[in-house]
């Protein structure tokens, strides 16, 4: 039977999951791309990097005989998603977004909710001026001016200045409620900066600040296209089990001689 290739477009933990679950799969051979912000441990059957936007992708698509496509990126990585969409349109391949649930509000929290890094930093100066800031490193320089405050700020791996004043944390979750806690506590946090990124391996920060009876500043999600979803693995691993059996049969009825 000839193999049927797929990309995983990564940067997730659920992308290296999926991934470690469809190398099973017979006859199927599996890539997966992470753009390289994170010197996260892969397999050799990856590749690091991007691909030089929709005509990139497409070019890498048709040269790499890619099948399906499923972009697992991070929720706030939408330049990606809309890449994925357009090129995968274009070459016509079959494609899937495996996207995390955002986080919804409950009873006891105190969201202030903003559309950009941006808007968050506009109104840091009237509401704390300790602040547990967990965006990630990429756009750090966005508080940087905002010299009157103090930060606490999480993130995976070092990041480039400028930087705003404060106190950096290397740290890989997932985190637990009792250390969340903890944290807020010993560093005297009076206000959480955050995006809305789902899952659960950082979820435990917003019930320490419901908790606490602190504010979060929720960072809304950006736009992304309308198309195949599906919010966890099992999902994603049906949508490409069910297409290998369709493409698999229409190849065994031709062979046969039956209406395809």
């Amino acid at each position: 039977m000839i193999k049927k290739r797929l990309l995983i477009l990564g940067g997730t933990t659920e992308a290296l999951q999926l991934h470690s679950l469809v190398t099973n799969i017979p006859n199927l051979e599996v890539i997966t791309s992470l753009a390289g912000r994170t010197s996260q441990p892969i397999s050799r059957s990856s590749r690091i990097g991007g691909f030089g936007g929709v005509s990139g992708l497409i070019e890498y698509l048709q040269r790499e005989k890619i099948d399906f496509l499923i972009d697992a990126t991070h929720p706030f990585a939408s330049q990606m998603s809309w890449n994925a969409f357009k090129a995968t349109k274009i070459v016509n391949i079959p494609s899937l977004q495996l996207l995390r649930s955002p986080w919804e509000q409950q009873e006891g929290d105190n969201w202030i909710e903003v559309d950009s890094n941006e808007s968050a930093a506009q109104i840091l100066s009237d509401l704390a001026e300790r602040i547990f800031l967990t965006i990630g490193r990429q756009e750090l320089a966005t508080y940087a001016h905002l010299h009157t405050l103090w930060f606490l700020m999480r993130m995976i791996e070092s990041p480039s200045p400028p930087l705003p004043s404060g106190h950096l944390l290397l740290a890989r979750g997932p985190f637990s409620l009792v250390g969340e806690e903890f944290l807020l506590q010993k560093y005297n946090i009076q206000a959480v900066v955050t995006k809305n990124s789902g899952g659960s391996a950082t979820y435990p920060k917003i019930i320490a600040a419901r908790k606490l009876g602190l504010p979060v500043v929720m960072i809304q999600r950006p736009c992304v296209p309308e198309g195949d979803r599906v919010f966890d693995i099992q999902g994603a691993f049906d949508w490409l089990i069910k297409l290998i059996s369709f493409n698999s049969n229409i190849l065994s009825n031709r062979r046969q001689g039956f209406p395809s």
